[in-house]
C-alpha cells in the first residue's frame, strides 16, 4: 500500500464547522480563526454560544441528540471536526451522541467536507501492557469504546468525502490534571501503580487536528499520543510533588472506572504527517501546568 502524502495544503481561507466546542473543540476552533478561517461552531448550549461568539467563531445553537437537528442549515465546509463529549447528565446514551448524533450530522452536512472524528484510545481495554496500533484488534471492555467503535465504522461508510478518526490518548492541559482531585484528597486511585497511562497535551492534540485537516491525503485512522507512555506511579508521584499533595497511594484490586494497561504507538501518525509536538514529555510538561 502507497504510504500517504506527507504533502500539506496550501493555507487558505476555508470554512471551517466544529460540533462539540469543549475542552479540545475550543482550542482546534482557535487554530483555525487564527489562520483567517471562517469557523462555525455547533454547541446546544446558548450560554455557550455567547461565549464562542465573543472569541470570534460563528454560533449555531443545536443538539445532535435531536431528532430535527439541524433546525438551521449546516454550512458548506471544507473540514468538520466532530469533538463532542459525553455529559452524564443530559439523560442521554453514548449511542445517542456519538452514533445516532453522528448519522444526523453526516446525513445534514452539504458537499462532500473532511470530516475528522474524536475518538479515543479507550477502544482498547486492558491489554496488560502491550503495544497497541491502528492495526491491533480493539476489544473495549466499556460502553463508551464499544459505541466509538462503532461511530469509527459510521464514519467509513460516510459516502460524502473522505473521513478520519483520531483514537486520542487522555487529554491533559491547563485546568486538567489526571486525578489531581484525588490526590490532593489522598483518595486510593483505582488502578496497578506499575500500569501504563497514555497521554497528549490538549494543544499537541489540536495541531493534531489542525494537520490532518490540512494534508493532502491523510489516513483514515490514527492513534494520537505523545509516543510517550508513563507508569501511573511515576505520572502520579510527580504531580503529587508539584502541588504538594500526599503522596499516591494505589487500589489495584478496586475495579478501574477507566486507564486500562496498554501502551499506544502513535509511529504511523508521525511518519504520515509533519507533526511537532510542543509537548512531548508529560512529566516535564506538568513542571508548566501546575500553579
Amino acid at each position: 500500500m502507497t504510504a500517504p502524502s506527507r504533502t500539506v495544503a496550501a493555507a487558505e481561507p476555508a470554512t471551517r464547522l466544529v460540533v462539540g466546542c469543549g475542552y479540545l473543540g475550543t482550542r482546534v476552533a482557535a487554530r483555525w480563526l487564527a489562520t483567517g478561517d471562517r469557523v462555525v461552531a455547533v454547541t446546544r448550549r446558548r450560554e455557550r454560544a455567547d461565549e464562542l461568539a465573543r472569541l470570534g467563531l460563528e454560533p449555531l445553537v443545536a443538539d445532535v441528540t435531536d431528532p430535527d437537528f439541524p433546525a438551521a442549515g449546516l454550512p458548506d465546509a471544507a473540514t468538520v471536526f466532530w469533538g463532542v463529549g459525553f455529559d452524564r447528565s443530559s439523560g442521554t446514551t453514548h449511542r445517542d451522541v456519538h452514533v445516532l448524533g453522528l448519522a444526523r450530522l453526516l446525513a445534514a452536512l452539504p458537499g462532500s467536507p473532511r470530516v475528522i472524528l474524536s475518538s479515543s484510545t479507550g477502544v482498547w481495554g486492558d491489554e496488560d501492557g502491550r503495544v497497541v496500533r491502528e492495526d491491533t484488534p480493539a476489544h473495549p471492555t466499556r460502553e463508551a469504546g464499544r459505541v466509538l467503535l462503532e461511530a469509527e465504522a459510521l464514519l467509513r461508510a460516510h459516502l460524502k468525502g473522505p473521513g478520519v478518526a483520531l483514537r486520542f490518548a487522555g487529554l491533559y492541559g491547563p485546568g486538567r490534571l489526571p486525578r489531581i482531585a484525588d490526590l490532593r484528597a489522598g483518595t486510593p486511585i483505582a488502578a496497578d501503580p506499575d500500569s501504563w497511562l497514555n497521554l497528549i497535551h490538549v494543544d499537541d492534540a489540536a495541531e493534531v487536528v489542525r494537520v490532518v485537516a490540512a494534508a493532502a491525503a491523510p489516513g483514515p485512522l490514527y492513534v494520537v499520543s505523545d509516543g510517550r507512555p508513563v507508569r501511573r506511579r511515576d505520572l502520579y508521584g510527580t504531580l503529587a510533588t508539584l502541588t504538594g499533595s500526599p503522596a499516591p497511594r494505589f487500589d489495584a484490586v478496586a475495579p478501574r472506572s477507566r486507564g486500562a494497561d496498554k501502551r499506544v504507538d502513535p509511529a504511523r501518525l508521525f511518519a504520515d504527517l509533519p507533526i511537532r509536538l510542543a509537548h512531548p514529555d508529560p512529566l516535564a510538561a506538568l513542571t508548566t501546568l501546575v500553579d
